[in-house]
């Protein structure tokens, strides 16, 4: 059972503890491409399905009866482009480094839940030098169902045995931040994909940020406790 006296921070890793999303938008853009699509480009790429896993954006976008063999291959050629072109260009979401320490002070568990692949993710983690500074990482192949499903936060909090009403997701994407509502998990909305007025919809967004500058884990606590729990459908 959880241990409800434990609270946990999960994170989503593109467009959170980076602001890379635009890269991955880019070498999505770049591989339709090549297959005739010439309508899509990033900022639709970004709104639409951002947080998805790959065989979901190839069927949304190229083919809905796409095999998951063919997927995976796309997916990996869309990967391999991303890690080319970004590599000197990933950099930590101002505050980051220093919000996980304090989060690690109050004996907060860390996560990720990403739609990201185990590849990319290490060379993320790498990147940014926080490898082995998350207790539970979940990416899409752990779970039945990406994102918007709630599969992947709730296996993070499953891991790192905190109820899901006691963790708080840092999300940029629609569908992450709809994950989150299902999943009944509040939500911080980072403004790296969308603007502020793209959230009002959410009602388990507890703060909208632009970084980790000025936010406080002593705060985000403290509306866990004040606030009702959250809808699920």
């Amino acid at each position: 059972m959880p241990n409800n006296k434990k609270h946990a921070f999960i994170f989503d890793m593109d467009g959170v503890l980076t602001d890379n999303m635009r890269f991955h938008a880019d070498s999505w853009v770049e591989l339709f491409r090549d297959f005739g699509l010439t309508g899509l480009d990033a900022e639709r790429y970004l709104v639409e399905t951002a947080g998805m896993k790959g065989l979901d954006v190839l069927r949304y976008f190229l083919d809905p009866k796409i095999t998951e063999a063919e997927a995976e291959r796309l997916t990996e050629l869309k990967d391999f482009l991303y890690r080319v072109n970004s590599r000197n260009l990933i950099k930590p979401m101002p505050g980051i480094r220093e919000f996980l320490v304090a989060a690690e002070k109050q004996e907060i568990r860390l996560g990720i839940g990403t739609g990201a692949g185990p590849k990319n993710i290490d060379y993320v983690l790498g990147i940014l030098k926080l490898t082995g500074k998350f207790q539970a990482i979940v990416d899409p192949f752990q779970v039945r169902n990406g994102k918007p499903h709630p599969d992947i936060f709730l296996r993070a909090a499953e891991l790192l045995d905190v109820a899901p009403s006691a963790c708080i997701v840092f999300e940029d994407a629609l569908p992450g931040i709809e994950a989150a509502r299902k999943a009944g998990m509040r939500c911080v909305a980072v403004t790296t994909t969308n603007g502020a007025e793209a959230f009002s919809d959410f009602d388990n967004i507890v703060q909208i940020i632009d970084d980790f500058t000025q936010l406080c884990p002593d705060d985000l606590l403290e509306k866990i406790n004040e606030r009702q729990p959250v809808t699920l459908l």
